[in-house]
């Protein structure tokens, strides 16, 4: 309703598209809004984009969106980390892009990336929040430490807690931030507080698995539209062990190496989690091949296919695990 006249002259879709509620009904009105226009800029979350590029292609006959969009320069996203996706989204457009990485939240616009050589953001000091930070160790505690900007570290992981303008006081975000400078400060967000993993007091994040991946995929190339982890506590046999649901678009040559780096990795990124590993308490992860699409079918049987949503990277239970499994998504165990 705000975004001034003349960009909204020289934007698509349509605000009658965008109000269309159904999600696959608005996916299949907004490529055949733009499928013959000349877009330049597009911005969505991810998983949206990997969609719409891929409708985009079917329903065009095209080889890619560089054939459909000549003139396509540069993508913003928002909402997830960018880079477990931007190899899924390079091969979709053809070639890689520029994109423009943000951090925008309804409590308000906190970071984005201001160069194209390195992907952390730049955090806003000046735009109606007040920031305070809880080591992310210590946020379950009874009464956690909360610092300012002055005293945070480089390299460790903190609780967004938000203080705004608008009347927010103390506010827990529920974002993970890990600063990468403090002349000028600058993040990378690293992951949920709620979304983490640690059956066995093991603390495993959502940058950590991201990081995880994505040194596994530089090692063994493969592609990989979609995951989400959650622990197997109680198997039919053997030791218990972090469950990997992955959807391949390509899957990688030997699964069984794969799934090898893929550990070694997590044990570099997570000392508890190596420990854990090196104690007998907990076997190595395991990799479970998620169907084409499963990750559509699985938000679309939860209603909540597109838009902002989400599939969590990491539980601390099997909810979303036995849903797979109940939806029969899983290819291989």
């Amino acid at each position: 309703h705000f975004v001034p006249n003349y960009l909204q002259k020289n934007r698509l879709p349509s605000y009658e598209t965008n109000v269309i509620e159904d999600w696959e009904t608005k996916v299949h009105r907004v490529v055949d809004e733009t499928v013959k226009a000349d877009m330049t800029l597009i911005s969505g979350i991810p998983p949206w984009l990997i969609m719409y590029f891929e409708r985009l292609i079917k329903v065009s006959g095209k080889e890619n969106v560089q054939s459909i969009f000549k003139n396509l320069q540069l993508m913003v996203t928002g909402g997830v980390n960018y880079e477990p996706y931007r190899d899924k989204v390079n091969q979709l457009i053809g070639r890689k892009i520029d994109c423009i990485q943000t951090y925008p939240a309804s409590e308000g616009f906190i970071a984005y990336q201001d160069s194209q050589k390195n992907d952390d953001l730049l955090l806003l000091l000046n735009n109606g929040i007040f920031y305070e930070f809880v080591p992310v160790e210590e946020f379950f505690d009874e009464n956690p430490t909360r610092i300012s900007l002055k005293d945070v570290e480089v390299g460790k992981d903190y609780v967004l807690i938000l203080n705004t303008n608008a009347g927010l006081w103390g506010y827990n975000i529920g974002d993970t931030a890990r600063f990468t400078s403090i002349k000028p400060y600058r993040i990378v967000v690293s992951g949920r507080i709620k979304h983490y993993t640690s059956a066995f007091g093991e603390h495993v994040i959502g940058h950590e698995v991201e990081q995880a991946l994505q040194k596994t995929l530089e090692k063994y190339p493969a592609s990989v539209n979609e995951f989400t982890v959650a622990p197997q506590v109680n198997p039919a046999e053997g030791l218990p062990y972090h469950e990997w649901l992955i959807e391949f678009d390509q899957k990688p040559q030997d699964i069984t190496i794969f799934n090898q780096e893929l550990d070694t990795q997590m044990r570099r990124q997570n000392t508890y989690y190596d420990d854990l590993i090196t104690g007998n308490i907990l076997r190595p992860l395991v990799v479970s091949e998620v169907k084409t699409e499963g990750f559509q079918h699985y938000m679309k049987s939860i209603g909540k296919l597109g838009g902002q949503n989400k599939v969590p990277r990491l539980s601390n239970n099997r909810e979303i695990a036995d849903e797979f499994y109940s939806l029969n998504l899983i290819t291989t165990n």
